[in-house]
């Protein structure tokens, strides 16, 4: 590092000193706390960024955004060169980056990793690093401190995109470093003209067949609300209303989103019984979650939740037909076959009736711990991955080497099967791999994947929820002395640690139907959460109970 880069970390980083007493670490959702106390880590996580950057050689994103918390919160967000989230082995330098107490400490320290990983300091190969914010108040001058941060690295360039979803940034990441076009404008463009490919490839008859064409979306009063306002536009065959845009007064995630509706399995504000049956949908704050849910026709406010397990469901029977369609007098041996590897992965948090029905197509699922930076990377496996978290976010992945093939059969069937089934199979699946953001969880292209499966195959909301029905469930979490003293195995499903839990939570649950538990340890604080489900509500509160109490026998302040 020469003297006038030394001079500039030390000048910029005086401006932004760490808070008192507070110690930050960087999870899946980057650094998360009250806005005010955020401005000094924002900074770091500029200089992080173009670190990033200069290691990668390519365009980094750096999202501002505290997603489904509340208003006063705000955060922040590295997206790697893929449009995924921040390699994992940079994870601790964030950390140790952030909670740095002086200027001439956090000096020695990039000092130390810029020689570690071989970056260069010298501004000889200039770097793009993309800033965007969601709508909190706080996000503007927390962007300011991330400009300040980036601009302390001699050569590294801040491109402010604006107020953005943050799977809009992730998308324009991956798309730039594609060397394809990524404006706000051309992800929207996108989006639409793949969703009408898809609408237009549709089976005729299916258009009126029970679909309404009317969907409800509560927008969080966040930034999904103001952009859905914008994509609905541009797109044909398809009536969207978006209520708590935050344009009403409302106020962000307070009674609202995606996250509140899921968990609390009730009505958000500003939907009532004049949407009884209607197809309603939910964004969270930063729309990267999306769940759909009806308004029964019952006086109280509880709704029937349509949550990521069914949209997982959905979108897996829409691939695994397209796919049998497309393999149809294919010979695999010869060389216009491919024999396509499909794969589901979800969490022991998935319901397991949403396991078994998929189970049950003959789909392959696997499982991951808990984290979408596990799924994703699981998902990345297989040459069609689709991972979803029962709160709404995921997504689906398709390999390059598949994508390939897709393109050149696609082509070859336009020659000689113009307008056959496998022709239009190929074209669903291509225009699949265009309209859902293969970065990160998107609930704006999620809705209209949605939208477009429920048109093909003629279904209402209710047919779609009624592909199976949940097993009734009960999450606990137990304070326990040390939350280490659990360890698991199997994607989280088998404490191993400490000896003789895992067997008596077996006794447990061999006394309930359909019964079964997990306890893992919390990422931040010291509890061990408690999952449990079985064939009645009641089972599954039992049983989550009596683990409970085993959690607190073994662990709890009493066992020490």
């Amino acid at each position: 590092m020469n003297e006038d880069q030394r001079l500039l970390f030390l000048s910029s980083s005086s401006h932004f000193p760490p808070p008192q007493g507070v110690k930050l670490s960087y999870g899946t959702s980057g650094f998360r706390a009250d806005a005010s106390i955020l401005q000094s880590t924002v900074y770091r996580v500029g200089i992080l960024a173009a670190l990033r950057a200069l290691k990668t050689q390519s365009v980094i994103g750096l999202m501002i955004t505290a997603s489904h918390n509340e208003v006063s919160d705000n955060g922040v967000k590295v997206a790697d060169p893929s449009g995924g989230m921040l390699s994992q082995d940079w994870e601790p330098f964030a950390d140790t980056l952030a909670n740095a107490r002086h200027p001439q400490h956090l000096v020695e320290l990039i000092a130390e990793f810029v020689q570690k990983e071989n970056i260069t300091l010298d501004g000889a190969k200039p770097v793009e690093i993309l800033l965007a914010r969601d709508t909190r108040p706080s996000g503007e001058f927390l962007l300011e401190a991330a400009k300040q941060g980036i601009g302390s690295i001699i050569g590294a360039v801040a491109l402010d995109m604006g107020i953005l979803t943050t799977p809009q940034l992730h998308w324009m990441v991956r798309a730039r470093n594609g060397g394809v076009k990524a404006s706000e404008t051309d992800y929207f463009k996108q989006l639409s003209s793949s969703f009408r490919c898809l609408v237009d490839l549709s089976p005729s008859g299916t258009h009126a067949n029970n679909v309404d064409d009317k969907l409800v979306v509560d927008g969080a009063n966040g930034v999904g609300g103001e952009k859905l306002e914008i994509l609905k536009t541009m797109l044909n065959g398809l009536a969207i209303e978006v209520r708590n845009s935050g344009k009403e007064g409302g106020v962000l995630n307070e009674g609202v989103g995606a996250d509140y509706v899921q968990k609390e399995k009730v009505v958000p504000f500003s939907f009532g019984s004049q949407d009884i049956g209607i197809r309603c949908a939910s964004l969270d704050g930063d729309a990267d979650r999306l769940v759909y849910f009806v308004v029964p026709s019952t006086s109280s406010n509880k709704i029937e939740l349509v949550d990521g397990d069914k949209i997982l469901s959905l979108f897996a029977i829409f691939i695994k037909e397209q796919l049998s369609i497309l393999n149809k007098e294919i010979d695999v041996k010869a060389k216009n076959g491919y024999q396509c590897h499909l794969g589901i992965v979800q969490t022991a948090y998935a319901n397991g009736a949403s396991t078994d029905y998929l189970k049950q197509l003959g789909l392959e699922v696997t499982f991951t711990s808990t984290g979408v930076k596990y799924l994703h990377e699981k998902a990345a496996g297989y040459d069609i991955g689709i991972y979803f978290e029962a709160n709404g976010h995921g997504t689906i992945l398709f390999s390059e080497q598949f994508l390939c093939w897709l393109k050149a059969r696609t082509t070859e069937l336009s020659a000689v099967a113009k307008g056959s089934e496998q022709h239009k199979a190929a074209l669903r699946l291509l225009a699949v791999s265009e309209l859902i953001n293969q970065a990160v969880g998107d609930a704006l292209s999620g809705v209209l994947l949605v939208e477009a499966i429920l048109k093909h195959m003629g279904w209402s909301i209710q047919r779609w929820n009624e592909l199976y029905q949940d097993l009734p469930s009960r999450q606990l979490k137990v304070k326990v002395v040390d939350r280490s003293a659990v360890a698991t195995a199997n994607a989280e499903t088998v404490a191993v640690t400490p000896p003789g839990i895992q067997e008596a939570i077996n006794a447990e649950t061999a006394k309930h139907l359909r019964g079964r538990c997990f306890i893992r340890p919390s990422g931040t604080e010291d509890v061990i959460r408690v999952y449990a489900e079985a064939s009645s509500q009641d089972a599954a509160d039992n049983l989550a109970q009596s683990v409970a109490k085993l959690v607190d026998q073994f662990l709890g302040f009493g066992s020490s």
